[in-house]
């Protein structure tokens, strides 16, 4: 063989190799979120996380605290750094609490996507990335949804108080609807939460639109409305799906929810670090949007029947 074409072939098994390394290297990656499996919307969530880990042939672990608690969250993160994993994903409902603890992966060569929530604070923090949606601009579709139908008096359920990106979702609410919102503040308790409600109701027997931050929140509102006559005779909305909610549009005793697609925000994460850590590739983009979508009595149907393989 010519030595220069010798020196040719030399050349590409030196840019093959790093190739054939990444690939034969098992991704560990550790999924960290506020969210709970017990949760029907999150269920999802860690749906699109495994089946993510299949198809990429990736270690993955999913954790997330007992119930909405940002500093075990932080201990969470804190613990995935210290066990030194290929990748990080985490969501953000709250920057302050959990922007020390997500540095210090980035500080630690660990790459960092944000998924849900964070979309505001993602790149600042030093995230490769941000998968979900721009929650203020989602609550401002809705507000403007009930603004065509002439609603003027709304309230807008958080069940998260504290949870920045419903914060966001309220206040773009209200900015679409550009009339006042009166926020009311309920937990994570069925029982308590439909109660809640119900004494609003009583209190305010002329709210025309009412807005749900998710389907905590939504689900007992609706029996509240159902028990007071009055499902399907408010303008009811909702952030996220849930079986439930999916009933109720069909039976058009909710208007609409808006769809975040919450199984791509944890498939697509997981996808983009196993090729980042096997190939090194990673798409040019600091934000992947995966909602809003509005689901509405006329194809509640349809989704219905995706919900139950799990992936909407």
């Amino acid at each position: 063989m010519k030595p220069k074409f010798v020196t040719v072939l030399a050349l590409a098994a030196s840019f093959l190799l790093p190739v054939a390394v990444f690939a034969q290297k098992k991704p560990h990656i550790i999924v960290v979120t506020h969210g709970q499996v017990s949760d029907s919307f999150w269920l999802v969530v860690k749906n699109g996380v495994d089946q993510a880990a299949k198809d990429t042939g990736s270690e993955v672990e999913y954790r997330a605290p007992e119930k909405f608690d940002m500093v075990a969250m932080a201990q969470l993160i804190d613990a995935a750094v210290a066990s030194k994993p290929d990748g990080l994903v985490v969501s953000i409902p709250d920057a302050d609490a959990l922007g020390k603890s997500i540095q210090a992966a980035v500080k630690a060569g660990i790459p960092v996507i944000s998924m849900n929530s964070g979309s505001d604070v993602s790149k600042k923090l030093g995230c490769l990335m941000h998968v979900g949606q721009e929650e203020y601009v989602a609550g401002k579709g809705a507000g403007e949804r009930m603004k065509a139908q002439g609603i003027k008096k709304a309230v807008c359920i958080n069940q998260e108080v504290g949870n920045a990106a419903l914060d966001a979702r309220a206040k773009g609410f209200k900015d679409g609807l550009g009339a006042d919102v009166e926020i009311l503040a309920v937990g994570m308790d069925f029982t308590q939460s439909r109660n809640a409600f119900s004494g609003y109701l009583q209190k305010n027997p002329d709210v025309e639109g009412i807005l749900a931050l998710g389907p905590t929140g939504s689900e007992p509102a609706l029996q509240a409305l159902q028990q007071a006559g009055k499902a399907g005779k408010v303008k009811f909305g909702t952030f996220d799906l849930s079986p439930t909610v999916l009933q109720a549009l069909e039976k058009k005793e909710m208007d609409f929810a808006i769809d975040q697609q919450q199984f791509l925000q944890g498939y697509l994460p997981v996808v983009f670090l196993a090729n980042y850590v096997k190939y090194g590739l990673l798409i040019a983009t600091n934000s992947v949007p995966t909602g809003p979508g509005f689901v509405t009595p006329e194809n509640a149907k349809q989704v219905m029947e995706l919900s139950k393989k799990a992936i909407r």
